[in-house]
């Protein structure tokens, strides 16, 4: 897909909405019935089977844990409808550099009604990310609430142009959802305009930590890739909001955003270094900016890489 039609859909997002949600993206459909086929099909998860809300292709013939996030496995058939988000700024037209509060209305999908009720997903109800549309702000963070409300978040938006917010959260009687809503801050050299990013494998030097990248020669669309970031020095490396990292992926467009966590965390070369492994499917080619997040002796690491994604062969 060409630079001018990504930036026609965004534009249409934008005539609709401004601050508020946009309607789902039909990409996004597409997006998950590219991933199908290496997760169980929806109608295979029948009565008496278990299967993990946050990712459907862990299941199981009897009750347990999910080996890749930790949540407790589900018995029944999966209902994957979506919710909707409606997302309010105060004020309506942001400000750079100023705080603008956000509040985030859930709706049921099938009445309407205010969602009220969430399942705790590694310690928190509500996780947020934010990213700016040239990449260079990231946000992960968790909107709070007080009582029986809508959750709400309080964010400086660094200088004037598009942001994405994706809301993740889970639910009670639903499934685990990924809504993405478009906030527009106005002011000098507003522009809209997809980043210029080209692949950049290289080592990172984070908080306290440094970090490198294993992946394959070339990655494709629609099909598994392992992702494995080495971490050094291991000592002193924990949980961090009930998993081992969390890792957000998303295209250079922000049509495609991906929350994951790590399949297998291990110790390499006599605890010299620790291994967090994903699995990833990216939707469609081109370049995707990943940011991977641990914690090491209490202190959250950040880093990001650009990856190269082709077409499936």
């Amino acid at each position: 897909m060409s630079a001018i039609i990504r930036m026609s859909v965004i534009l249409a997002a934008v005539v609709f909405c401004v601050v508020r949600a946009p309607a789902p993206d039909p990409r996004i459909v597409a997006a998950i019935s590219a991933a199908a086929d290496s997760k169980l099909p929806v109608a295979d998860y029948a009565e008496g089977k278990f299967y993990c809300p946050m990712d459907s292709d862990v299941h199981s013939s009897a009750p347990g844990f999910c080996p890749k996030c930790g949540m407790k496995l589900v018995e029944g058939v999966k209902d994957t409808s979506e919710y909707r988000v409606s997302l309010a700024a105060d004020p309506e037209a942001p400000r750079a550099a100023e705080t603008t509060r956000l509040t985030f209305a859930v709706a049921d999908p099938d009445t309407g009604s205010p969602v009220r009720n969430f399942e705790v997903v590694h310690e928190k109800l509500y996780h947020v990310f934010v990213v700016s549309q040239d990449l260079s702000f990231f946000l992960h963070t968790h909107p709070e609430r007080n009582g029986d409300e809508d959750f709400h978040l309080d964010v400086r938006f660094p200088k004037p142009g598009m942001y994405r917010v994706l809301s993740d959260f889970y639910p009670v009687g639903g499934t685990p959802q990924l809504i993405t809503n478009t906030v527009i801050v106005p002011g000098k050299g507003f522009a809209l305009q997809p980043a210029q990013i080209a692949a950049d494998l290289s080592p990172r030097r984070t908080e306290n930590s440094s970090v490198e990248l294993d992946m394959p020669q070339r990655i494709a669309a629609r099909e598994k890739t392992p992702l494995s970031f080495r971490v050094t020095p291991d000592d002193g490396i924990e949980p961090y909001l009930g998993v081992m990292a969390h890792m957000l992926a998303a295209s250079s467009d922000l049509i495609d955003m991906m929350h994951e966590h790590p399949v297998q965390a291990l110790d390499k070369d006599n605890h010299a270094a620790k291994e967090l492994t994903f699995s990833v499917i990216f939707p469609r080619p081109g370049i995707y900016r990943v940011w991977v997040q641990f914690q090491r002796k209490g202190i959250v690491n950040t880093a990001a890489f650009d990856l190269p994604v082709g077409e499936s062969r």
